[in-house]
């Protein structure tokens, strides 16, 4: 791993605020020691906080390869880890017989030569354990509760040590272990035995100065007056107990739609007319109109 752009809590958040992502000083120190001690990094939260975000600048800020694996119900091991390619040996048999080496060969040497690595399909834990690049890449497992407990009890071996075991090839282990990612939207709870191994950090929806922030940086047209109202509003919803408390992308497609309809402040009737650019539940929608969206507008306003 190229640790110095790491190398300190302080360097951590210049580099990611100079990849445009604004981080606090608690998720700074998690990346910082994830990366000195090389243990897996657990990031929980909300949809929409930025957590899938941060493996992506820290690949972009070290120069390494960002390797991700989509957790979903009823993946298994093969799709993680490898599988072979039967399509490319059957081919190499039909070949093999068309030229008559499959002939001269015995049984044995003719399968030693289907499972070698020639053959192997690398998925994206044995290709971030067994990585052949200079920069040990960031492997990003995300959204890990939509997985099973088996797979949770799969991951966690394979993470205690950074080595995989393929039957015929013999185990794979990690010399310069990949930096792990691990995210999660807790829509069940993981098991303890997986957060224990990782460091683990609760990312929170950002700040109003923060998102402010985050506005001001990706989405520069919009004004800082509109702005300020666009976060305040997204905070007052996020308070209301949605069941989808709009994210940060949400708060920035807003933010947008509404320089694009020439606004310049928040009125009642734009925001009502764009609520399902920040809110992509109707429930969401109804309650954030049965609280008033007037209140929401007027103290926008004072923001």
């Amino acid at each position: 791993m190229s640790r110095s752009e790491l190398s300190s809590v302080d360097a951590v958040i210049e580099q990611l605020a100079q990849h445009d992502y604004l981080a606090d000083r608690g998720l700074a120190t998690s990346i910082f020691l994830a990366a000195e001690l090389q243990r897996p990094l657990f990031l929980e939260g909300e949809a929409g906080v930025g957590k899938t975000e941060v493996a992506k600048v820290v690949a972009a800020i070290t120069g390494a390869d960002l390797i991700r694996m989509q957790c979903y119900e009823g993946i298994d091991v093969s799709q993680a880890l490898y599988e072979w390619d039967y399509t490319r040996q059957l081919l190499h048999l039909r070949t093999a017989e068309a030229t008559g080496t499959a002939r001269e060969a015995d049984v044995d040497e003719l399968e030693d030569e289907l499972f070698t690595e020639r053959f192997l399909i690398r998925r994206p834990l044995l290709a971030a354990i067994d990585h052949r690049s200079a920069v040990p890449p960031v492997l990003l497992i995300d959204e890990v509760d939509r997985a099973d407990d088996e797979f949770e009890a799969f991951l966690l071996e394979a993470l205690s040590d950074y080595s995989v075991t393929v039957p015929e090839l013999g185990v794979f282990a990690a010399e310069d272990p990949p930096l792990v990612i691990i995210t999660s939207n807790r829509t069940r709870d993981v098991h303890d035995a997986l957060k224990r191994r990782a460091l683990y950090h609760w990312v929170e929806h950002p700040s109003f100065e923060r998102e402010v922030a985050i506005l001001e940086r990706k989405a520069p047209k919009v004004s800082a007056k509109l702005a300020r109202q666009v976060a305040s509003a997204t905070g007052q919803f996020r308070e209301m107990g949605m069941y989808k408390p709009p994210g940060v992308a949400e708060t920035l497609d807003w933010a947008n739609a509404l320089h694009l309809l020439a606004q310049t402040d928040l009125t009642e009737e734009f925001v009502d007319a764009t609520l399902g650019t920040l809110l992509k539940y109707r429930e969401d929608q109804e309650r954030a109109r049965r609280e008033g969206l007037g209140t929401v507008v007027e103290t926008a306003l004072g923001a």
